[in-house]
């Protein structure tokens, strides 16, 4: 078993909930999380070709198996053409306490979906997108959807106005013209990820979790944070389970894991595929609860 790394003595007043059933209830100490339920005991929810009846939608999907849940995909309205349909993969989530539409998982773009992921964008009004995969990884996980410089995607003229890099991720500016209206979206690249694993510690991932607080202001929390890996259910899941995950443990000083992982596959199937990423998800806020100051908000 993978060994945990050494951290600050836990709080007192810090407590990881794990459910086991219905009614039944175990607080586990911090300091030994790596005995945890495998993640293959919560259902999947995975969604089958024969529910999603929607014509023409496989040359959209990456992944043959990987479909939008139904009742929480979203819809394009579509501000080029009705005849393209309104079928993207992707999936409103539910955020902290449940609220509606925080997120918005979904693949890493295509080449005939690129227009597609930038109607969404816009359609949203999304001013942050978080991308948790290289564009290769063995073979293709994403294409490239922003451009060096400038360039066109659809109806929509995408411009390159700075980049930062950071010790683990990168960080753009672009400027997202149509028509007349320009907006301004937030790019973060976090390519410290292998896919089906995890990143060797959990302070980079804990270090993007505050990136994305200090980047939404009053206006954008409302809007939500547009969020893809390569399938838009494994390390985005993760990252999304991990940002509820602080939220909770900051209001409440206690977090229910297993309850953020139902919750997120009721919105979208198989977010956090394997238990590895799983067993990651309580070192994550093992740490994050370690570095908690002071008692936990009223």
């Amino acid at each position: 078993m993978t060994q945990l790394p050494p951290r600050a003595p836990a709080k007192k007043h810090v407590r990881l909930q794990e459910r086991r059933g219905s009614s039944v209830a175990l607080v586990l100490d911090v300091q030994s999380l790596g005995a945890v339920e495998p993640i293959c005991s919560i259902p999947s929810n995975f969604v089958s070709p024969e529910d999603l009846d929607i014509p023409g939608h496989t040359s959209k999907d990456r992944y043959k198996t990987i479909l939008p849940n139904p009742q929480s995909r979203v819809c394009l309205g579509r501000a080029q053409s009705q005849q393209e349909g309104d079928y993207i993969n992707a999936n409103y989530i539910r955020g902290y306490d449940g609220q509606e539409k925080v997120y918005i998982a979904t693949q890493g773009p295509m080449p005939n979906t690129v227009s597609d992921f930038w109607e969404m964008v816009w359609q949203e009004e999304a001013s942050l997108i978080i991308m948790l995969t290289q564009l290769q990884e063995g073979k293709e996980k994403c294409v490239r959807y922003w451009p060096t410089k400038e360039d066109t995607y659809g109806p929509f003229r995408i411009c390159s106005q700075e980049e930062e890099e950071r010790p683990e991720y990168t960080v753009r500016r672009l400027a997202v013209q149509h028509q007349e209206e320009c907006r301004s979206v937030k790019h973060v690249l976090f390519s410290a990820w292998p896919d089906h694993q995890t990143p060797e510690s959990a302070g980079p991932l804990l270090r993007l979790v505050a990136e994305v607080e200090d980047s939404l202001e009053p206006a954008a929390s409302a809007r939500p944070i547009v969020i893809h890996c390569s399938a838009g259910i494994g390390r985005t899941g993760c990252f999304i389970a991990t940002r509820i995950g602080c939220q909770q443990l900051k209001a409440r000083g206690e977090v229910d894991i297993l309850g953020i992982v139902c919750q997120l596959r009721l919105d979208r199937g198989g977010m956090i595929q394997t238990t590895e990423q799983y067993q990651f998800l309580h070192r994550a806020l093992a740490l994050y609860a370690a570095q908690l100051p002071g008692e936990p908000s009223p």
